[in-house]
């Protein structure tokens, strides 16, 4: 089975007037799709926000999970943290992914537009049968800008429900397409 790594972008990402902007780091973001990832086998969870106060934030959080106290009182929230890694740049999680597996991985987008270049079923299979890295990457504010499409080698469909309203927030779609790609 492949390594499966998830990042979810912060930067460069658009607004509701499709102006590239840096978002926030969520509290909410960093448990739920940590605990998400170690559901799923996810061997690395990357978060990608240029800001040092966004990162310093992030970090904060994290060492408060990790605290000896924190670790007695709720372990498997601390569990799920050791997945995260803070990150600058979607370059510097890629170089990263060589580093630790020797290989570029295939890096894989997803958007609530329609985009898709690869179905569920043949990134599950490549996944599962596969020995090449895969970067899973989730955007947020208003979707990842395109200068994040033009690096990725793939982008999965939209996760669509019988109603035109398709605004999932990033924990959900991304539980949404872990279990899709992994589920039994």
């Amino acid at each position: 089975m492949a390594d499966l790594f998830i990042a979810l972008i912060h930067h460069p990402v658009y607004n509701k007037r499709q102006a590239v902007v840096t978002t926030c780091i969520t509290g909410f973001d960093l448990h739920d799709i940590a605990r998400s990832a170690v559901t799923f086998g996810v061997k690395k969870y990357f978060v990608v926000n240029p800001l040092p106060a966004q990162q310093e934030f992030a970090r904060r959080i994290f060492e408060f999970w990790m605290d000896e106290s924190s670790l007695e009182f709720n372990w498997t929230r601390a569990e799920a943290f050791k997945l995260i890694e803070i990150r600058g740049t979607l370059a510097e999680v890629i170089a990263e992914i060589e580093k630790t597996t020797g290989q570029r991985p295939k890096v894989v987008g997803t958007s609530a537009k329609p985009r898709t270049t690869i179905s569920f079923e043949q990134l599950s299979t490549e996944i599962k049968s596969g020995d090449q890295p895969v970067l899973l990457l989730f955007g947020t504010g208003w979707g990842m800008a395109d200068e994040v499409f033009a690096q990725v080698d793939g982008v999965l469909p939209p996760i669509d429900g019988p109603t035109p309203y398709n605004h999932l927030s990033v924990r959900s779609a991304t539980a949404i397409i872990l279990d899709r790609l992994l589920g039994r």
